[in-house]
């Protein structure tokens, strides 16, 4: 049976190490945090207090924007990526340091793909080396474009560690016509799993990536499971949202205990 997480900032007002005791008592077996671990003290925190409640610390999930630097510029010429990349070894060293042996990294963001060059091949290649010398894995998550994520991971296709994150509301609303999990489903390495109403009718360049809580939008997770088992992924259900407007008057209790009920109906769909 597939175990059950969440991110560790899914409570509006509570913060991440105090979000672990209530995923905990509602039953979640696992968690992801942000890039909040890019700083070493917050993820010995997160750590700690996952040790000491038995909860799986998953992976962290580097930044794909820092001080105003976008992951985009990893494919740009010049070293206007170099603070993005500085934080992003961070990340990986501290979660080397903590013992957690992944991290999930963007491609590419926005509507229009930056051009794929050398360079910006070169810039994850030293991401890679770096992981794999630290023992971490590297999952690269679908976003709006294809092309360089299939460039990236077809690039590290004889890396056993290098993989997919699948994320399906970003599936769902960005490039619905895109099947990731029938490209990469072999090579999914973990999830973020959400929900949303799909690519907004009136504006498709909207950004309709509402994070909303599962079941609360119009992803078929039968669809979605059926295509886990047929490539046999055997990892986690870890579920990317949080307590958004409309639940804002529950209490932490009462708000991890729904969503882990949502999240059990995705795993028995």
């Amino acid at each position: 049976m597939r175990k059950l997480g969440i991110n560790s900032g899914y409570l509006r007002g509570v913060t991440e190490i105090d979000s672990l005791k209530y995923m905990k008592e509602a039953g979640f077996d696992s968690f992801f945090s942000g890039p909040s671990c890019c700083d070493l003290q917050r993820a010995w925190d997160l750590k700690n207090e996952a040790t000491k409640l038995g909860l799986d610390f998953e992976f962290i999930h580097v930044p794909f924007t820092y001080k105003g630097v976008h992951v985009n510029t990893y494919w740009d010429p010049g070293l206007g990526y170099q603070t993005l990349f500085d934080s992003v070894i961070a990340g990986i060293d501290n979660a080397a340091a903590v013992g957690v042996d992944m991290i999930v990294h963007h491609v590419s963001g926005g509507w229009i793909a930056p051009p794929i060059t050398d360079m910006g091949f070169s810039r994850f290649d030293a991401v890679v080396e770096h992981s794999l010398n630290k023992g971490v894995r590297v999952a690269f998550e679908n976003l709006r474009n294809v092309g360089n994520l299939a460039a990236i991971l077809e690039r590290y296709a004889r890396i056993p560690e290098v993989g997919f994150c699948y994320d399906c509301g970003h599936e769902h609303c960005y490039t619905v016509d895109v099947p990731f999990l029938d490209l990469f489903g072999k090579r999914t390495m973990c999830t973020h799993l959400h929900d949303n109403w799909g690519l907004d009718k009136e504006d498709p360049l909207k950004d309709a990536d509402y994070h909303l809580i599962p079941f609360d939008g119009d992803i078929d997770y039968h669809a979605m499971i059926e295509k886990m088992d047929k490539y046999d992924y055997q990892g986690s259900l870890m579920l990317e949202c949080g307590q958004n407007p409309k639940y804002q008057d529950m209490g932490p209790e009462e708000f991890s205990a729904l969503i882990f009920e949502r999240a059990k109906r995705i795993r028995e769909s």
